[in-house]
């Protein structure tokens, strides 16, 4: 059965989490996940992927009431999330999916669910004068994208995060070869691409001590794909091919970097029409009210985007029950 999108209380400013978990509901992947996971007797409700299985089934029932998801506040509490405190949607998204690492007895099933947005990435430092080159293998879970105080596209803010930078003058690099400090090439290639790819756009900038908010614009499409992004970007032994995405959700940011309110717009997978979710309410939206979060000219402004990548499955209908 098909339920509709279920809103959540605003409690004790919980905007950022009724956000993020908007998001959680529309990745059916990790409903998917979630309800496989047989939780040990006894677990205490301070366990966070727990928590957030109840309320994930909670937010598939009547869609008439808002869904109860005050254990869930509380849960994230005991794990240094606070109430009633203003927080980063991208850095309380990122506590959320390391504290289901840590916190599930079942630790194939918690990689399983890293995996869906684990992007692997090659760091790799290039000599100048002896071409010697050295890597580092590591991963995200959001990518970060810088923007400029100007106009930006998701695109262009790609490109700019994969190309290279020249290390000279007192940014030269220790090189193994020469054994001395050397003029060096960095840069960041992709290995694998996720399943689900979160994208960060950094709107909040430290300048002379002060946090402010980039309300500049930033274009994205409903569709992108990463071929067309810099060959530069991909390792030599990129693990997966098919880098085609298509959005389904967009957390957005209004007010000012001290005072602000979190939505979102989620995709419906079925019918593919656009809703709003400001805390409990909920209205249909169009792809058309989307592109008014670009920013430029308010500060009603898309922060985090949700992509997910396009594969053969993704007309599949997944089962979620408690």
């Amino acid at each position: 059965m098909r339920f509709g999108m279920r809103g959540l209380r605003n409690d004790h400013l919980s905007c950022c989490v009724n956000t993020l978990l908007q998001t959680f509901s529309a990745t059916w992947e990790l409903a998917d996940l979630l309800v496989k996971w047989e939780a040990a007797a006894g677990m205490d409700s301070f366990n966070v992927p727990l928590q957030l299985k109840k309320v994930l089934v909670a937010m598939r029932g009547d869609s008439s009431h808002p869904a109860p998801h005050r254990d869930f506040l509380h849960c994230l509490d005991r794990n240094c999330i606070r109430l009633s405190f203003q927080h980063d949607a991208d850095e309380v998204f990122l506590s959320i999916l390391n504290l289901m690492q840590q916190q599930m007895d079942d630790k194939v099933l918690a990689v399983e669910i890293q995996n869906l947005y684990k992007i692997s990435v090659e760091t790799y430092l290039q000599c100048l004068e002896c071409n010697c080159v050295q890597t580092h293998n590591s991963y995200l879970l959001s990518l970060p994208l810088h923007i400029k105080e100007d106009h930006n596209s998701l695109e262009d803010c790609m490109t700019s995060f994969f190309e290279h930078q020249e290390l000279t003058g007192i940014n030269r690099c220790f090189c193994p070869h020469c054994e001395t400090k050397m003029p060096s090439r960095q840069g960041v290639r992709l290995s694998t691409l996720p399943r689900i790819l979160c994208i960060h756009l950094k709107r909040f900038r430290n300048i002379q001590g002060f946090t402010r908010k980039l309300d500049c614009g930033v274009t994205f499409p409903e569709t992108f794909d990463f071929s067309e992004i810099s060959k530069e970007a991909f390792s030599a032994d990129l693990k997966q091919s098919g880098g085609r995405y298509t959005l389904y959700a967009v957390v957005v940011h209004s007010g000012s970097s001290m005072c602000g309110h979190y939505t979102a717009y989620i995709r419906d997978r079925v019918n593919e029409h656009w809703h709003y979710a400001d805390d409990s309410h909920v209205r249909q939206a169009s792809w058309e009210e989307v592109q008014k979060t670009y920013g430029g000219d308010c500060r009603h402004t898309a922060y985090m985007l949700m992509y997910r990548r396009n594969t053969k499955e993704q007309g599949r209908q997944p089962e979620f029950s408690g």
